[in-house]
């Protein structure tokens, strides 16, 4: 009985490990990864996830508009679906980064046929799109977020070759399925110092996808947060990161440990 129940809580404490090394947000087990900024200034990221898509150029012209740089995690199958929209983000001078080819699972679901990627092919999800935003905006990324915040063996690797630092969130706004006034309020009341936040200009890989809730609740989230005394930085301002010491993690200096832990810079 004894042997029993520590077999149950060894199994238990597996489990709750692996969960948060695959979604854990400061996580650093399957790959180099950041979700925040330090704090110190009063300053905040917005990032868009799944573009690019029609409705990312209206996006452009808002942030433009209101002279807010962001960071847009790119597919590259949308990146080849739509290549001068990819480049005008670029030319617009936001920050572009890589989030898969094909806006794959990287993290097998538990089932009795689990889609189980290999370590090769989720280094190709991460290299094809990679390439197609390199060949198209002439922009090599070097920063990357998993779909769905979702990561696993092969990626750490993967990331490493490419020389990507993955990037979760702070906040992220459920904006392909809330409307405008529900996304605002979250995205509001979660913002902080140093945040990053997680949006979408895209629906995954879905043709035409419908992104007017993100329109309408960005039009609330960028006023209230200036009201507030914020600025917006791209991910790597507000990080600002030393990809060589993430990636291939040479010697540290002293203090570092700590904020590499917690996922910031």
């Amino acid at each position: 009985m004894r042997k029993a129940a520590v077999i149950g809580i060894g199994s238990a404490c597996f489990v709750v490990g692996a969960a948060y090394g695959v979604r854990g947000r400061s996580s650093q087990l399957f790959g180099p990864s950041v979700y925040r900024g330090r704090g110190k200034r009063k300053s905040i990221a917005l990032t868009f996830d799944d573009g690019p898509s029609e409705g990312s150029l209206t996006l452009v012209d808002y942030l433009e508009e209101q002279q807010v740089r962001a960071t847009f995690f790119q597919c590259g199958m949308n990146v080849r679906r739509h290549p001068e929209i990819a480049r005008s983000i670029h030319a617009a001078g936001h920050e572009i980064g890589n989030h898969t080819y094909s806006h794959a699972r990287l993290c097998p679901r538990i089932s009795r046929k689990p889609n189980l990627l290999s370590p090769e092919s989720i280094y190709s999800e991460l290299s094809r799109a990679q390439e197609a935003i390199q060949s198209e905006t002439d922009v090599n990324p070097t920063l990357f977020r998993a779909p769905y915040g979702l990561r696993w063996i092969g990626l750490a690797e993967a990331q490493r070759r490419l020389s990507l630092l993955g990037v979760m969130w702070t906040v992220i706004g459920n904006d392909w399925k809330w409307p405008a006034q529900r996304i605002a309020k979250l995205v509001l009341r979660k913002s902080d110092p140093g945040g990053i936040i997680c949006l979408h200009d895209g629906r995954d890989i879905q043709p035409k996808p419908d992104i007017s809730e993100t329109l309408l609740a960005i039009r609330e989230i960028i006023p209230a947060l200036k009201d507030k005394g914020y600025s917006f930085e791209t991910v790597s301002e507000l990080v600002k990161q030393d990809m060589t010491c993430r990636i291939t993690g040479p010697e540290t200096s002293p203090g570092s440990t700590n904020a590499a832990r917690q996922g910031i810079y």
